[in-house]
């Protein structure tokens, strides 16, 4: 497509390449999990769970107790998983034959509407590291507790978090505010995709350090979602429905 093709049609070659290549990338990935679902062959105990039905939920694989040491395990229960590449960076290593370059990936993933996760892996090619992100993302997968903790709502909807919350990685301090319903999510971008895939629509958001580190921007995040998942809830905060 020469410029004046471009010109008429309004259209870029090259983006419309790209739209192509994920389009077969998210065909080839569909396929080869129908694949790899088919061939499973369990190897923990909650992996032959899951396959003979006796599990059926990813709520009780977590009231249980049981660790996910299988991604197929995931894949089966939650298989309308959302993934997205949050952090790509090419990294360098130096060695007395020279320096050797790898790329580093950290992958997002979940339902919207109660879990996330995030994997972080590193590799000399870029498909095997995104690969291998996605599946440590699988494992570190975990249920976000939610619910109505601002004193301008009250409305007991599971629509924000229960508690002000603070997560750290680095140098980066994430504190989550609980917002009325109908606030949205006033937070950075990268704090944005974490908290969508999580299920929260409305919260306040209040960082410090180096937030241009975006890596340590996300498990920041990550990490608060996760103390506000562990801390104990007194009985007031339960019956303002939160989860």
């Amino acid at each position: 497509m020469n410029m004046v093709e471009k010109k008429r049609t309004g259209r870029n070659p090259k983006a419309s390449r790209e739209e192509r290549q994920l389009v077969e990338e998210a065909l080839n990935r569909a396929a080869d999990k129908e694949k790899r679902l088919a061939n499973w062959v369990p190897k923990t105990e909650t992996g032959r769970l899951v396959r003979n039905q006796e599990i059926t939920s990813l709520d009780m694989v977590l009231d249980r107790g049981l660790a996910i040491m299988e991604p197929e395990i995931v894949d089966t229960l939650v298989p309308e998983l959302e993934v997205k590449m949050v952090d790509f960076k090419k990294t360098a290593r130096v060695r007395m034959a020279g320096r050797q370059f790898a790329f580093r990936v950290a992958m997002l993933i979940g339902d919207k509407t109660s879990f996330v996760g995030l994997g972080v892996s590193k590799d000399r090619e870029r498909w095997p590291a995104v690969r291998k992100a996605t599946r440590d993302a699988k494992l570190n997968l975990f249920r976000v507790r939610k619910g109505c903790g601002s004193w301008e709502c009250m409305c007991g909807t599971n629509h924000s978090v229960p508690v002000k919350i603070t997560g750290k990685s680095g140098s980066v301090r994430v504190t989550l505010i609980p917002a009325p319903k109908g606030t949205g999510l006033v937070a950075g971008e990268n704090i944005k995709d974490v908290l969508r895939f999580a299920g929260v629509k409305d919260t306040w958001c209040k960082t410090r350090g180096s937030t241009g580190t975006k890596l340590n921007f996300v498990l920041a995040t990550i990490d608060a979602l996760n103390r506000v998942t562990r801390m104990r809830i007194s009985e007031d905060l339960r019956s303002k429905g939160e989860k």
